[in-house]
């Protein structure tokens, strides 16, 4: 079966709740996203969709600053590399093409950038 890339906001939305149902029940994440983002789940995927939505389809609806509230995370290279395996297999089960692939990289970027300054921060 060939599968279709990214094009809407609907697919940003099935991406995103497949990826934090994942999230939710992985034995490595869930405590940690369910322990910040408590009942705020609604308003966390309502924020996910539109920081997806604008870096894989260039429609700008998020505005904020993504790292700060991950900051003071207790996470290490594990969950980064946990995180972004869930990430890979709901894309590669649901999408396949250019901006697909462009969603991988962006994570693989986010991650990278985001467990070197945590490190950082941890390390002072």
């Amino acid at each position: 079966m060939v599968k279709e890339d990214i094009q809407t906001l609907d697919d940003i939305k099935l991406l995103v709740d497949q990826f934090y149902g994942k999230i939710r029940e992985n034995n490595l994440l869930g405590p940690i996203f369910d322990g910040v983002i408590k009942d705020k789940w609604p308003e966390h995927l309502d924020k996910m969709y539109r920081f997806w939505e604008s870096i894989l389809l260039g429609n700008n609806t998020y505005n904020g600053r993504p790292f700060p509230p991950h900051a003071e995370l207790p996470v290490q290279l594990k969950h980064f590399d946990q995180w972004k395996a869930l990430w890979f297999e709901t894309l590669d089960e649901l999408y396949q093409g250019e901006v697909a692939d462009m969603a991988k990289w962006r994570a693989t970027k986010i991650a990278e950038v985001f467990h070197a300054k945590i490190s950082y921060f941890q390390n002072q």
